[in-house]
């Protein structure tokens, strides 16, 4: 589950200057500036601690795991698979519900196929889709939460459906009873929009989804670095999200799913590591999860995932979670305060329903314009339509550009990102 965020809670800045010190990269400078990096929602920096556990598995313990009898490969086992209870129990669920991925988008297309392929297979009729089922998404959605779902209705011949947003961005909440009806087989939607930085009403999606009996599928991408959740809590069938957005590495991600209903799925990827037995006619495969690893696994990368895990952990989600609406706070009461700057998605919405993260457009100024300005000065902020097309082509944009925080992220970064779009306006001629 959220919780919302209380200002005893939150990190001191001695405390964020304490953990900035785990941190080496940001240290770096660019043009001459000290780094401001404010692009935490397109990947976070990593501490000590994660870059040591990689580093120290290849150091002691680099074997393939699940095979050999050697002490190396025993090890490398038990360290895997440990890793996998570490990053179950931070989201609140059990090691057997946890499938390794290269990241999200990953996840969700083994999610996606996997259905298809029940469309084929007899023993799993309950989760076959069929023309006239409908698939359930957001206007809000990042693509790898939109185009897997096209293609699985394309393949299934089921019918996609969207719920709206307003003018503002804010998801059409009033139009759900509307949009997801008995004909709704699977229901997805991020927990905070990557470019709105809103926490999106959960228990109100799901709670509907449930009244006509659909599968729930959470984006948790920009949740879990940020907030505590509980996914169990949060009553969802299936979930993902990445390890280089929460201070892992690159190249591992997490397809959580619900016991019984992991257990219902059958297999995409097929070869080694994920059978029991195999002859020339046929195979037969392991239960969830080994049953949707097939291959050689991540094996470094979940190491380094769960050091993330237990790095936040011992901060306290909570804590984050404070800091992350502290970040939000000074940046939309500064952002308001400059002429000319449209902030997207902040209409109607109270600070504790946002995460540390806003996307802007800059009357005049084209958002690679202005990324290449704050760059200039040392400020990392990412442009572009952040892998959201449909959302702004809603809001009559081709690109924004956003700035997202992190447990990292200082007053003086959202301070000299502020001053920066400022000066962007006097340095474009745009300030009347």
């Amino acid at each position: 589950m959220t919780t919302t965020p209380s200002t005893q809670a939150m990190l001191s800045p001695a405390d964020v200057e304490r953990i900035r010190g785990d941190f080496p990269i940001l240290q770096t400078e660019v043009n001459g500036h000290p780094l401001a990096y404010l692009d935490s929602g397109a990947t976070s920096q990593k501490p000590l601690a994660v870059l040591d556990a990689e580093r120290d598995f290849y150091l002691r313990r680099n074997s393939a795991v699940h095979r050999g009898a050697h002490m190396l490969a025993a090890e490398a086992t038990e360290e895997f698979e440990n890793a996998r209870a570490t990053v179950a129990g931070f989201v609140g669920v059990t090691a057997d519900e946890i499938v390794w991925t290269s990241g999200a988008t990953e996840g969700l297309n083994l999610l996606a196929y996997a259905l298809s392929n029940a469309t084929f297979s007899p023993e799993h009729a309950a989760l076959r889709l069929s023309p006239g089922d409908e698939i359930v998404v957001t206007e809000q959605e990042h693509h790898a939460n939109l185009i897997p779902w096209q293609q699985l209705a394309l393949r299934t011949g089921a019918t996609l459906r969207f719920i709206p947003v307003d003018d503002d961005g804010v998801l059409r909440v009033d139009l759900i009873d509307e949009i997801i009806t008995e004909r709704a087989r699977l229901v997805t939607f991020s927990h905070v929009s990557n470019v709105l930085g809103t926490i999106n009403p959960v228990s109100e999606i799901i709670a509907r989804a449930r009244q006509v009996g659909a599968i729930v599928v959470l984006d948790a991408c920009q949740s879990v670095p940020h907030l505590p959740v509980d996914l169990r809590a949060l009553d969802v069938d299936f979930a993902v999200f990445s390890g280089h957005k929460m201070l892992g590495p690159t190249g591992v991600g997490v397809l959580y799913g619900r016991g019984p209903m992991l257990d219902a799925l059958p297999p995409f990827l097929t070869g080694g590591s994920m059978i029991t037995t195999v002859t020339m006619e046929g195979a037969e495969f392991l239960p969830a999860p080994q049953r949707f690893e097939a291959g050689t696994q991540r094996v470094s990368q979940a190491i380094a995932l769960a050091a993330a895990a237990r790095y936040l952990d011992a901060i306290g989600m909570d804590r984050i979670a404070a800091h992350g609406a502290h970040v939000g706070r000074r940046l939309l009461d500064g952002l308001d305060a400059i002429d000319g700057v449209r902030v997207i998605g902040t209409a109607g919405h109270q600070y504790d329903e946002r995460v540390g993260l806003a996307s802007i457009d800059v009357a005049g100024i084209h958002a690679h314009d202005l990324g290449q300005f704050l760059d200039d000065r040392g400020i990392a902020v990412r442009v572009g339509h952040h892998c959201t097309q449909p959302l702004h082509r809603r809001l009559g944009l081709t690109a924004t550009t956003r700035a997202s925080g992190s447990l990292y992220t200082t007053d003086d970064d959202i301070d000299r990102f502020l001053q920066g779009v400022s000066d962007a306006r006097t340095y474009f001629g745009v300030t009347s």
